[in-house]
């Protein structure tokens, strides 16, 4: 299916087209370009968030820098692109990357923190949180005793589907797995720290990883409102949806229509859009300590 809102480039060709990024093949790299899509209950919806691609790609590049472990960015620099791509330079200012190509692990790693989300509505019904056993009488956004790494996989089309980290062996090996899960655990809870020291909750979020010469990499994006539960700490109240900067805010819109979770969605009101936006500007200033070059 072609989604709505591609990327204006034709001189190199397309190697993939993801739900929000499009990834261009430039010979021994990628160029990684973050569109203003949005996806809900893995549906791009047909209203586009102008700017968010931006933000989207500003905080990734903002993340990789603090976390300091390896990646796969080589420049983000328009100035530094191949020449092909100088007359999009406009456009891919601010919201594009260019990357090291690796094989993809195909494993979508979820930290969760908080128990919220699909993983309430599985603690309701199971007393379990993709397999982990949890005490009885829980909250809806009570903090977990300790983060739990809840993998799913990854197809390039459908829903992802929740697995345990032991399945996980099949897809990738039991060596590259616990590397998966270690790598997680610790980039999350690195990411929350340094969060609640700006008043931010993260309470959960995914990351995907690569490998280059036998060596796993941090690849796609990480920490931003799309992969990621951000709330405010000083407006956190257990046992109920908090405030998000985050597009759970356009699922919890989502949630109120009559919708089947189908392709194809709806379209986002403009007042939607503009709180939307609104929301995930303030994680990026929030975060950065500086405003998203939008």
């Amino acid at each position: 299916m072609s989604l709505k809102f591609e990327t204006p480039i034709t001189e190199v060709p397309l190697f993939h087209q993801g739900k929000v990024r499009d990834m261009y093949d430039l010979g021994d790299s990628f160029l990684m370009v973050a569109s203003d899509r949005l996806s809900a209950f893995d549906v791009v919806l047909p209203t586009p968030i102008p700017g968010k691609g931006k933000i989207l790609n500003q905080l990734s590049l903002f993340w990789f820098k603090h976390l300091g472990m390896k990646n796969h960015l080589i420049t983000a620099d328009v100035n530094e692109y191949p020449a092909v791509l100088k007359k999009h330079a406009d456009y891919l200012r601010g919201r594009s990357m260019i990357v090291k190509k690796a094989h993809r692990h195909s494993v979508e790693c979820i930290v969760r923190g908080y128990i919220v989300g699909s993983g309430w509505k599985d603690y309701q019904k199971t007393g379990k949180i993709c397999g982990h056993v949890l005490p009885e009488g829980l909250q809806l956004c009570q903090k977990l005793e300790k983060p739990l790494y809840t993998p799913s996989t990854k197809p390039d089309v459908g829903h992802d589907e929740n697995i345990s980290f032991e399945q996980t062996f099949d897809i990738v090996g039991e060596k590259v797995a616990t590397t998966l899960r270690d790598m997680s655990l610790d980039i999350y809870t690195k990411a929350r720290d340094y969060a609640a020291s700006k008043g931010i909750i993260l309470a959960d979020t995914k990351f995907e990883f690569g490998e280059i010469d036998g060596e796993t990499i941090l690849i796609d994006e990480v920490l931003t409102p799309d992969s990621s539960r951000y709330w405010p700490a000083d407006k956190y109240q257990v046992g109920k949806n908090q405030e998000s900067f985050d597009k759970q805010y356009v699922r919890d819109w989502l949630e109120t229509l009559d919708w089947g979770k189908t392709y194809p969605g709806p379209e986002i009101p403009p007042e939607v859009v503009k709180n939307t936006l609104a929301k995930y500007e303030e994680i990026f200033v929030r975060l950065t300590g500086k405003q998203p070059e939008l």
